[in-house]
């Protein structure tokens, strides 16, 4: 999961990109970068670290130009704590072409090979997203071949590369001396959408409050396997260029990684989770009377809307148990378990009051690692809950994601081969209510008549790509994120910035 945006524009973009990258910041903590265009120059500056850490007012200035990208990251391949992975990557043939990627490729390894045999391009680093560039690279020259550059060219180049790339992808990439080029993967796994303004500007982003929150009106979503090419002027060119596109989402986006405040795929992520907190409450209904809760209480930040939604469906009270602390990461984003368990009481505090003497009824967006659940619910009992009730709006998460989220290993998953009670007895909670699969899905699926499905392979381990075998997860795992900070990065040669 990763926050990426292109705009092309009539004056400097770079405050825009930055401003951008600020409302996509709950996508990744770990990266940030942006590259700007003037003329055919790339003026770029990317590093570790939250946005408003990874750019100073002297990196600012050096990002000249009307059209530029920006990537927020989270890793899910690679080394998580090698400054070179950051995105955007950069290739100088044929034109000159920089590239931001949010998504996971399932065959990077086997084309990391045809990419060194065959097309003769050079990977320097252990990013599929450095692989996604190169194979889209040489598919441009293939298309090209020494002749300037057309809008067919590039759809017929976009056309190649979804026959040869497996996996999730919302690409955006900036041709020097062109224009903005965008597309999605056939499924439309990782959400893309694009929006103007009054002055003719164009952006694309992951997500719609990207647009909004920059003075942007939303106009549509890129469909999946669709291709928009942004001219220089502001041209939007379009065309389909997969060869049997089916528009099925990561349900997990609606459960927990957009932001509410977004539409995606038509589809509001507030609604969706609303309604999960409906479905919600008959599943609480059926496990714990409600006479014997006395509070229902949210695990902040994604949970709220299901909570409320629940409560009140319920009759019961709704209040905040939990105040967090808001300059400490999102444990799900950071690498390394350790760190992870550290931060969970950095993060959260406990208002005792809302918890002395009660049967309280906690409300999660999703129980992924458990760890994070086992130690909020102890925090209730430390605060003098009489029981503690756990209730997650997403069903148990049984299966590795292949698409781009960090949970690519069963043994890490809590719910993988077991039962809800062994769950619970886990967990340390009195009661533990999952939602399930079927329901999850009718609850979002409701709300657009455009949707073929979703993947919801973490809950139900059907791949929609359908190429996935358990000897690709393997494969998958053994690129995964460095999980320790103490990792030695072993890669051979960095181009960093510049020093300051």
């Amino acid at each position: 999961m990763c926050g990426i945006v292109g705009v092309v524009s009539n004056a400097p973009v770079n405050q825009l990109i930055y401003d951008a990258l600020l409302l996509l910041q709950h996508r990744g903590q770990d990266a940030a970068g942006i590259v700007t265009q003037q003329e055919r120059k790339f003026f770029m500056h990317k590093a570790k670290g939250m946005v408003k850490d990874v750019f100073r007012t002297r990196n600012m200035r050096s990002l000249l130009g009307n059209c530029g990208l920006g990537q927020v990251r989270y890793p899910t391949a690679g080394n998580a704590f090698s400054e070179e992975e950051a995105q955007p990557f950069y290739v100088n043939a044929p034109f000159g072409i920089v590239l931001v990627h949010n998504g996971n490729l399932t065959n990077a390894h086997a084309l990391k090979a045809e990419l060194f045999n065959t097309d003769h391009r050079h990977i320097n680093t252990e990013s599929d997203s450095e692989v996604l560039l190169n194979v889209l690279a040489h598919e441009i020259e293939k298309t090209t071949r020494g002749l300037p550059l057309q809008p067919l060219d590039i759809f017929a180049a976009v056309r190649n590369v979804h026959k040869r790339v497996k996996g999730s992808y919302a690409v955006i990439a900036l041709i020097a001396g062109h224009g903005v080029l965008a597309f999605r993967d056939p499924y439309g796994i990782r959400p893309l959408c694009m929006g103007k303004n009054g002055d003719g500007n164009v952006m694309l982003a992951s997500e719609s409050v990207t647009l909004e929150g920059t003075g942007f009106q939303f106009d549509r979503n890129v469909d999946p396997g669709e291709a928009v090419f942004v001219d220089l002027d502001g041209k939007v060119h379009a065309q389909q260029c997969a060869e049997s596109p089916t528009l099925k989402p990561c349900i997990f986006e609606f459960v927990y990684l957009a932001r509410p405040d977004s539409v995606m795929d038509g589809i509001s992520v507030y609604q969706a989770r609303l309604n999960l907190g409906e479905t919600l409450a008959k599943r609480v209904i059926s496990t714990v009377p409600p006479n014997e809760i006395d509070v229902v209480i949210p695990i902040p930040e994604s949970s709220r809307p299901s909570a409320a939604q629940l409560a009140q469906l319920l009759g019961l009270p709704y209040r905040e148990g939990f105040v967090k602390n808001r300059y400490v990461g999102r444990t799900f984003i950071m690498p390394g378990q350790g760190v992870r368990k550290k931060s969970v009481r950095q993060k959260l505090n406990v208002i005792a009051s809302e918890f002395k003497g009660r049967n309280v009824l906690l409300v999660d967006d999703s129980i992924v690692r458990g760890t994070t659940s086992r130690e909020i619910v102890q925090m209730a009992r430390d605060a003098g809950a009489r029981k503690v009730y756990l209730a997650s709006a997403a069903p148990p998460v049984r299966f590795p994601n292949v698409y781009g989220i960090d949970m690519p290993t069963s043994s890490e998953l809590v719910a993988h081969d077991r039962t809800v009670e062994q769950i619970r007895e886990i967990i340390g909670c009195d009661a533990l209510i999952y939602q399930d699969v079927d329901g999850m899905k009718k609850a979002i699926g409701s709300l657009s008549t455009k949707l073929a499905g979703f993947d919801a392979s973490c809950f139900d381990g059907i791949y929609v790509t359908g190429d996935i075998s358990s000897d690709d997860i393997e494969r998958l795992n053994e690129k995964r994120v460095g999980g320790e900070e103490n990792q030695e990065d072993t890669s051979r040669l960095a181009l960093p910035n510049p020093a300051d």
